[in-house]
């Protein structure tokens, strides 16, 4: 049941990934500088996790959909919730190479 249920939710999250930067998405790169130095996705912001509510004014200056990700997804989806709860529209996209497989 957890291996149909990951299927089906990947294949949704893809489309919805595809959907967003279709809309002109920002990727919101959330991990450390040491992770961001290893590699990230041409033309992401990066913003580390815990200065995520200092930054609000500026993520909401962008002005578009934003798509975070961080290594695994649990970061980028604690961004997630907290960004939505300040009105942006933004959706977890997970690991970072997932939705640079995109770009």
């Amino acid at each position: 049941m957890n291996f149909l249920k990951r299927i089906f939710s990947g294949k949704n999250m893809a489309n919805q990934i595809q959907e967003y930067l279709e809309k002109g998405a920002v990727v919101l790169d959330v991990r450390t500088i040491a992770e961001w130095n290893e590699g990230h996705s041409e033309g992401a912001k990066h913003i580390v996790l815990n200065t995520i509510p200092e930054n609000i004014e500026e993520i909401k200056s962008w002005d578009k959909p934003v798509i975070a990700v961080c290594r695994s997804g649990g970061r980028s989806g604690q961004a997630t919730e907290f960004l939505q709860g300040h009105g942006i529209d933004i959706i977890n996209g997970g690991p970072w190479g997932d939705v640079d497989q995109y770009l």
